[in-house]
């Protein structure tokens, strides 16, 4: 066998280096690079023969090998990645939004798995499939001590298979949902629909393929609404297929307008990204709402938009991913994501917030700083910087939670109750209607009395620092009367704390609420009124005097 091994390793050795060499013949600037690449080559395969003919146990050379090409593209950026072949799926999901299963997600609570979100008119929701339902068994096999991953694989299947799950749930006990899976496509825009009588909202969660189209679509059916503005919503959206972005800002500008152009280390790949359909429509008034979880497609979309002076941007700096990736092909059905190149929107700005190639001695990188960012100008003459995001036109600043709503989502207990209401009641009023009264809030403050949640206040935090400053001072003994008594008096009341922070807990149980009932689109209509990204979108859109003067429009 090891044997076997050491010839296998001298034939891959070559095989690496003829494939290197005939990769770089190819590009003369990284001709020079060709000695120590098959150099380093050579060296990791005899320390892998080396390793394999005399460490003390046996490896596997799989799940070395893959270490190994994992832990060397670490030291690049965090978007090069290593696709094996038992990970083709997951990354085909994440490209296209589609595979075979149940419609839900997932995730942990305890030593099972909770359904979280039923996908509405999907098998999970059809079969009548809770949110806060636990998977108890697959196929008579249990799930207890399995992680989210595992039952994900055991979930999905091919379309048209049946699957049988033992659920427990909240109430009622145990009991058994046969399901037969489905092709799932999971939608780049889940809800499209009226603010009010004449702004629509679009929410786009991702930019898998027909993101475009289904938000032309969108635009289309709010326009028959009678539609006379859109606030296109990207905040926490990850991003995802380049050209997507491309067709999404055509929505909006029309044809052969550069969109976003592409610059590496390969020229020949370099790539102007136009715009190649009649627009949708050019002049309705649009907003983009962005966070800092907004990133690479989406802030080709908002700094697009941006410079073109085509939206208004609302919102938080937008996470500051300025990098493209293509997918290269390797053997054994594998694949290397890779990054290749920069992007830049039409103003000649690039946002990536981060330089990868100059890395510290700790191994962390930097952000690019102020004094390097350079300044560029929309269509209409406006100031927008690189080196850092996409800045909005209108900042709405985050407001953190308060400790004991922290606490509470970590021990999720505002998912818990919202499970126990559901099952209490039967029906709630249309979700953009639903509130929560001062009975429901009650009954959750009642709810929570018997259960297990703490948490520090900062007032806290900085007393019990004053407490180790004094102790490593020496003055902790003449100050400790004080200490104690202020501490008595910080000493956070729970039902307190409640009532002081109801509107944060009300916002959040009246989404968490809304969605047992009404799925996905609950998720956007029970929070319109309380949204201040959105409520500060419909002031500017209201007001077409500011919205011009922000973009610099002409009249």
């Amino acid at each position: 066998m090891k044997v076997q091994l050491r010839t296998f390793v001298k034939k891959y050795r070559l095989l690496l280096t003829a494939g290197v060499t005939a990769t770089l013949l190819s590009f003369t600037a990284a001709q020079s690079n060709f000695f120590e690449i098959s150099k380093n080559l050579e060296i990791f395969a005899a320390v892998f023969r080396e390793v394999n003919t005399y460490y003390v146990d046996d490896i596997d050379a799989g799940k070395l090998t893959k270490k190994a090409i994992d832990e060397m593209l670490k030291t690049l950026d965090p978007y090069t990645n290593y696709i094996s072949e038992s990970e083709a799926e997951d990354f085909r999901f994440q490209m296209t939004g589609q595979y075979g299963g149940i419609g839900a997600q997932i995730s942990q609570k305890g030593e099972y798995i909770v359904i979280t979100d039923p996908y509405e008119g999907f098998p999970a929701q059809k079969e009548d499939l809770r949110a806060g339902d636990l998977i108890v068994e697959i196929e008579g096999k249990s799930t207890r001590s399995k992680n989210s991953s595992d039952i994900s694989k055991m979930l999905k299947g091919q379309a048209g298979t049946k699957v049988k799950l033992k659920i427990k749930r909240e109430g009622a006990g145990e009991m058994e949902k046969v399901l037969t899976r489905e092709e799932i496509k999971v939608k780049n825009v889940p809800y499209f629909g009226m603010v009010d009588k004449t702004t629509g909202y679009i929410r786009l969660q991702s930019f898998t393929n027909d993101a475009g189209k289904e938000v032309r679509d969108a635009v289309l059916e709010l326009k028959k609404l009678q539609a006379e503005n859109i606030i296109l919503d990207v905040r926490g959206n990850p991003g995802g297929l380049l050209h997507e972005a491309v067709n999404i800002v055509n929505v909006f500008v029309p044809q052969g307008q550069e969109v976003v152009s592409t610059k590496g280390k390969v020229k020949e790949w370099e790539k102007s990204y136009k715009t190649l359909n009649q627009a949708t429509d050019l002049t309705i008034p649009v907003v983009v709402l962005t966070s800092r979880t907004s990133a690479s497609a989406s802030e080709i979309v908002s700094g697009t938009l941006q410079d073109l002076d085509r939206a208004v941007v609302i919102g938080q700096k937008t996470f500051g991913k300025g990098l493209v990736q293509s997918t290269r092909p390797l053997t054994y059905n594998a694949q290397l994501k890779v990054t290749t190149a920069k992007y830049y929107t039409p103003s000649g700005r690039c946002i990536q917030a981060l330089d990868y190639s100059q890395r510290n001695e700790d191994g962390s990188v930097g952000s690019v700083p102020d004094s390097l960012k350079k300044e560029f100008k929309t269509r209409n003459g406006r100031k927008v910087f690189d080196g850092g995001g996409v800045d909005p036109d209108i900042g709405v600043e985050q407001k953190p939670y308060s400790k004991i709503t922290q606490s509470l989502l970590s021990k999720q207990l505002l998912f818990d109750y919202a499970t126990y209401y559901r099952n209490r009641h039967e029906s709630i009023p249309a979700a953009r209607d639903f509130k929560i009264t001062d009975e429901i809030f009650a009954d959750f403050k009642a709810y929570l009395k018997d259960k297990d949640y703490d948490y520090t206040t900062q007032s806290e935090q900085a007393l019990e620092e004053l407490k180790k400053k004094a102790e490593q001072e020496k003055y902790y003994d003449a100050i400790k009367e004080q200490y104690d008594k202020l501490k008595a008096t910080l000493a956070h009341d729970k039902q307190a704390d409640l009532d002081k922070n109801r509107s944060e807990l009300c916002e959040l149980l009246q989404e968490e609420i809304a969605r047992r009932y009404y799925f996905q689109k609950a998720r956007y209509e029970s929070t319109f009124s309380i949204d201040e990204d959105i409520q500060e979108a419909l002031k500017i859109v209201k007001d077409k005097k500011r919205y011009a003067e922000i973009l610099n429009l002409k009249n």
